[in-house]
């Protein structure tokens, strides 16, 4: 009796969590991001530079609102507008677990040290620059040098 009971409560789990895949699927449909997340879409890289590397990256967000697409952790994020209109770049937390960062003095970007004395440079082109290419898509700086 108690392994009916079990088998019958198995059932009704599974049979509940493939409705949930079941309308999951229908609202957020192939291609689609989930609310507040980012996937990179192009990268380049230029190493054409001695002892300096040149990326480039492009990212699809969708962010919530008062959300912009950023970076975090040296990942595409979505970010807290007002710290992309303040240019306080280094409120995302854009550097890696471990790594320092500074503002450059222009405001034009930021630095993230590593504990080694490397250092990595990423600038930010300019907003009127950095519209999207498409509703959902904008050109997000990697690291430079």
């Amino acid at each position: 009796m108690q392994l009916l009971k079990a088998l019958w409560a198995l059932a009704g789990a599974a049979l509940c969590c493939f409705l949930v895949l079941v309308i999951h699927a229908q609202f957020l449909k192939e291609g689609q991001l989930a609310a507040g997340t980012c996937e990179i879409v192009t990268l380049d890289r230029d190493s054409s530079q001695p002892r300096r590397t040149i990326a480039r990256q492009t990212a699809r967000c969708a962010c919530r609102k008062g959300q912009i697409a950023g970076t975090t952790r040296a990942r595409p994020a979505c970010v807290d507008a007002r710290i992309i209109k303040t240019k306080q770049w280094c409120d995302m937390l854009p550097c890696l677990e471990g790594e320092g960062c500074d503002l450059l003095i222009n405001r034009s970007g930021w630095t993230c040290t590593q504990p080694g004395g490397r250092i990595k440079t990423t600038t930010v082109p300019s907003l009127k620059k950095a519209r999207p290419q498409s509703p959902c898509c904008y050109q997000l700086p990697l690291c430079c040098s």
